[in-house]
């Protein structure tokens, strides 16, 4: 057995959305904090000669070769006794004969030191899942722990490297000749997997012009996608590397589309997994072969990269973006007329009108309104009333469900009951919790128990409700919001006014955080906020929502406020003074 080791040095982001859920989705697994270049990953080529290709057959030698940085750090190669005899024709194909085995340690003296060269590797073999699958079955036989190492197969790497024009096919042989390695292949291990070494090199010059510059990015490029597909790798290569904003477009004569945008920690890194098979979505598969380009916006912090892809959706509609519908907002509003009442409204009016929200959809408001008729027994006819002409009462006050305001006979009562509505829907729950939970415990007394349960559903709406409003209306009442926090070693600071993201910075070791402030607040965009009764800029409430929910963080200090940034105290289980 011949086992030479060599040295080399190296050069070594409820419905409620947070600004962590848009920033580098967890659904789409990524490792971009450890991508190693290829010239500090350590490879082991191995090759096997074996009695023949069944699953019960026998290792007769083994070779291996450990490499880094183009450079060789040793070598390993023995003959194994199999313990049966050789066939013919892999004697002629080898030149491994019975005698030349036969004094031959066997396989389980000579594999623990096999493990241990290649172990901390990266495993290459020319048809790998052949040697990996040997080696795989004789650990599991003799007992040991095989490492499951990272495996590359230059035969599958040549497939998409190496044009089928080049070369009639992938064999070691083939690939030896065509790339003049200083070994020749000879069905022998040592020679093979010098050999395979010398093609991997070879692969390697071949594809740092595709951006494959790290084993993560030749593991991802090495499986099978179409090659149209993989040519547009290259795109990745001109994007920045930190984090940023990243768009695909379609561009046509005097017009352009964007089909996807998202986010992400690194840009190059995220864009570059759209062209391997890593991307297992099929409506990505087809928006990247819609795409005629990709290009990207250098974000400052996470918050910013976040609130970025927002407006962008919100402007853009891409069609691959499942956020492009954007949510039906609605709000609860306390008619302005004589004998008034809870409507449902798309948007707010300039018409002095209680309103409370917003809430994601009609069904919650729905509930909300379930829920605040508890505490606040308004009208639920919509006919239109007047204080002076007075009428029958309706089958629903004969039922009890509605106070009659229409008789005329209680129309002090109902004005007392609008006024406490109104001052709840300001930011008051109380109320409303009391008159659930009392329905609650009736209910429950009754074993309805389902009936209570809807009941607290309702309540937990209305809270919500409750609680998003306050969040919000503080945050767009403040004309200027500077505030930090500590993220490693630096510190994001942004400029928020009126709810908006005017400005993002960081101020990183050795700067001065007050005067990173100043100059994004000298930068920061004017902000103008929506006039009450004008319909807010498609996005505006999702924007409000990153912000506040950056804002809430444990860790973030005011460097500086215009407004108040508070929530009434009782605006819900989250409130504060």
């Amino acid at each position: 057995m011949v086992f030479v080791e060599g040295s080399l040095e190296g050069d070594d982001g409820s419905w409620v959305p947070t600004f962590a859920d848009r920033y580098d989705n967890p659904d789409q697994p990524r490792i971009d904090d450890i991508d190693t270049p290829l010239f500090a990953v350590t490879f082991c080529v191995v090759d096997l000669e074996t009695t023949g290709t069944a699953h019960d057959s026998r290792i007769t030698e083994i070779g291996a070769v450990k490499s880094r940085g183009g450079e060789i750090l040793g070598e390993f190669q023995t003959l194994v006794n199999p313990g049966t005899a050789i066939p013919g024709f892999i004697t002629a194909l080898t030149g491994i004969t019975n005698r030349a085995v036969a004094a031959a340690p066997p396989l389980r003296e000579v594999f623990p030191s096999l493990i241990e060269f290649c172990r901390g590797c990266v495993m290459v073999a020319h048809n790998a899942s052949f040697d990996m699958g040997f080696l795989l079955r004789a650990a599991k036989n003799l007992g040991y722990e095989w490492p499951s190492p990272t495996v590359l197969d230059t035969v599958t790497l040549a497939r998409h490297i190496v044009p089928r024009r080049e070369v009639p096919n992938y064999r070691l042989g083939t690939l030896a000749e065509f790339f003049g390695t200083a070994v020749t292949p000879s069905h022998r291990a040592l020679d093979d997997a010098r050999a395979t070494v010398d093609v991997l090199h070879a692969l390697f010059s071949l594809v740092g012009n595709q951006g494959v510059h790290t084993i993560e990015d030749l593991l991802q490029f090495s499986h099978t996608i179409s090659r149209s597909r993989r040519a547009k790798h290259a795109w990745a290569t001109q994007l920045p590397a930190g984090p940023g904003v990243y768009f695909f477009v379609r561009d046509k004569v005097e017009k352009r589309k964007y089909l996807y945008v998202g986010t992400s920690k690194q840009v190059r890194r995220r864009v570059a997994t759209y062209f391997t098979a890593s991307e297992t979505r099929p409506r990505m598969e087809e928006m990247v072969a819609l795409a005629t380009g990709v290009e990207a916006i250098e974000c400052a912090t996470a918050l910013e990269a976040a609130i970025v892809e927002l407006r962008l959706i919100a402007a853009h509609q891409p069609p691959y973006n499942r956020r492009s519908k954007q949510p039906h907002h609605v709000w609860i509003k306390i008619t302005p007329e004589p004998i008034p009442r809870f409507s449902i409204v798309r948007k707010q009016l300039d018409d002095h009108a209680r309103y409370f929200g917003p809430l994601g959809g009609k069904a919650a408001a729905e509930q909300a309104v379930l829920a605040l008729s508890a505490a606040f027994p308004l009208r639920v006819c919509k006919d239109k009333l007047s204080a002076a002409a007075h009428r029958e009462p309706c089958a629903l006050a004969e039922l009890g469900a509605c106070g009659a305001p229409c008789t005329g006979q209680s129309l002090p009562a109902y004005a007392a009951i609008v006024r406490a509505a109104g001052v709840a829907l300001a930011g008051d729950v109380r109320l409303v919790r009391q008159a659930c939970f009392q329905s609650i415990g009736t209910l429950s007394e009754q074993c309805r128990y389902e009936e209570a349960g809807e009941t607290l559903t309702r309540f937990r709406v209305v809270e919500a409700a409750f609680r998003r409003q306050a969040r919000l209306q503080s945050l767009a009442g403040c004309p200027q919001i500077v505030a930090a926090r500590r993220v490693g070693d630096a510190w994001e600071i942004h400029v928020i006014r009126y709810g908006q993201l005017a400005a993002a910075a960081v101020a990183h070791v050795g700067d001065n955080p007050e005067r990173v402030a100043d100059a994004a607040v000298r930068g920061a965009r004017t902000i103008v906020p929506p006039h009450p009764g004008a319909e807010a800029p498609r996005g505006y409430l999702e924007e409000a929502e990153l912000v506040a929910a950056w804002m809430e963080q444990p860790g973030v200090r005011l460097l500086d406020i215009d407004g108040i940034w508070g929530w009434p105290v009782h605006a819900g289980a989250g409130g504060s003074t």
